[in-house]
């Protein structure tokens, strides 16, 4: 996304009427979460909590409280998590990546919480062969139902021929505290990160861990044409801008 990142970080770039960050704790809220905690890079942190906060809360956030911590180098989205590891504490927690977002209606996390059963779940989707070295992919152990599976693990980007199954990652996870024990002792994975799928694949090996086939892609605001997709399936969904965007489309000449 450069070079609009050069100054403006990526989570607070604006889709419609709010920061990227936005949607992805409205959508833990709907989902029951009365907090969130943000992992941003450094000197993210005072621009976010001036957000939530600096005019009093957000609507529809009342009660909500909004904290970032700080990553100070990027070492992988599973040092990320560990980053959070004092402030999450011993809870069972949601971890959502602010690159994705989902349509309101379309909302997975309560079918993550459904599914986990007091252990971890993930967010899957079928992806076509040649996606399979850009996602972490899950191994099935076995059909719970028609989109409920025990995963025996998983591996990071493995490619069409070494890839499991064509079910992938695709950015919202349920865990249990159990992470942080894992993650803190855990060994750089593929590109010498620390991998949260070596985690879930760890997770699955013990029988931890379910994942969740979900029926639509989130939207992508990592890469400016998933931005530019997003902004117009927003806009189109947004209850005050929806009607009139729709009206300007419709009258372009095409």
């Amino acid at each position: 996304m450069r070079p609009a990142t050069r100054v403006l970080p990526k989570a607070l770039m604006p889709i419609v009427d709010r920061p990227a960050i936005q949607y992805v704790v409205e959508e833990a809220v709907r989902a029951g979460s009365k907090e969130a905690i943000l992992v941003v890079d450094p000197g993210v942190g005072e621009l976010v909590e001036r957000h939530f906060y600096e005019e009093g809360p957000l609507p529809g956030l009342d009660g909500v409280r909004v904290t970032a911590v700080t990553q100070e180098e990027q070492l992988g989205l599973g040092h990320a998590i560990l980053t959070a590891a004092d402030a999450v504490g011993d809870r069972s927690f949601f971890c959502l990546l602010a690159d994705n977002i989902v349509l309101p209606g379309e909302d997975v996390l309560p079918s993550l919480a459904s599914a986990a059963d007091g252990g971890a779940a993930v967010a899957v989707r079928t992806v076509a062969d040649e996606w399979l070295s850009r996602y972490g992919v899950v191994a099935p152990r076995r059909w719970l139902s028609d989109t409920v599976l025990d995963i025996s693990g998983a591996v990071e980007k493995p490619g069409k021929a070494a890839a499991p199954s064509s079910l992938g990652l695709i950015g919202r996870y349920l865990f249990t505290s159990e992470v942080f024990d894992f993650l803190s002792s855990q060994e750089p994975g593929h590109g010498g990160e620390i991998q949260i799928t070596d985690t879930i694949d760890w997770l699955g090996g013990r029988g931890r861990c379910k994942a969740v086939v979900i029926g639509t892609d989130p939207l992508d605001v990592g890469s400016p044409k998933g931005y530019l997709e997003a902004s117009t399936r927003l806009g189109l969904a947004s209850p005050e801008h929806g009607q009139a965007y729709h009206l300007f489309l419709k009258g372009l000449d095409l």
